[in-house]
């Protein structure tokens, strides 16, 4: 977590909005150059598909991915296609098969943008999904299949659509 703890993740977003009736996601293009998308995507896809840690971190770290040491990215984890660079993985976290890091939100008259930090030692479950500004801290745990819209606080473990804190328990609680 950073030094300011009290705020949220709605508060670390950038808001950007968009001219004329048309939704968000018709001006993507204004957003992001297409050839940057277009290349993103290949790294993105490489490091979905790649047995290797090694080849994935790499392809990572080339999106502008913060990826510390010790890092293991799940095959089929997506990172943000259009942010990438405003994702950190801090020193031996795990994001697990399928999760995916989401930098961006395009709604109605705006797009959003927010930096996503996995603290060192934290564990992002299967099929998970962290949004923009999301923080998780240091050696805590996300569930499976779980929507990480807020915060979660070193040490905890989360679990659910929205996920919220598990009572009192182990590390262990949501690997059995």
């Amino acid at each position: 977590m950073t030094a300011d703890d009290s705020r949220s993740r709605h508060d670390r977003i950038r808001r950007h909005p968009t001219p004329g009736v048309r939704n968000s996601l018709a001006h993507w293009t204004r957003a992001k150059h297409p050839l940057r998308v277009a290349l993103n995507y290949l790294f993105v896809w490489l490091a979905r598909i790649s047995p290797s840690l090694r080849l994935r971190r790499w392809c990572l770290r080339r999106l502008g991915v913060t990826v510390e040491p010790g890092v293991s990215w799940g095959l089929e984890a997506t990172p943000d296609v259009f942010w990438p660079e405003l994702i950190t993985v801090e020193k031996h976290a795990i994001v697990g098969y399928d999760a995916t890091l989401l930098c961006h939100e395009f709604l109605q008259d705006e797009y959003r943008t927010g930096e996503i930090v996995v603290g060192e030692r934290a564990m992002i479950g299967a099929g998970a999904i962290v949004l923009p500004g999301v923080e998780i801290g240091a050696d805590a745990s996300v569930a499976a299949n779980s929507l990480v819209t807020r915060d979660v606080e070193p040490g905890t473990t989360v679990a659910g659509v929205p996920a919220r804190k598990m009572g009192g328990g182990s590390r262990n609680e949501c690997e059995s």
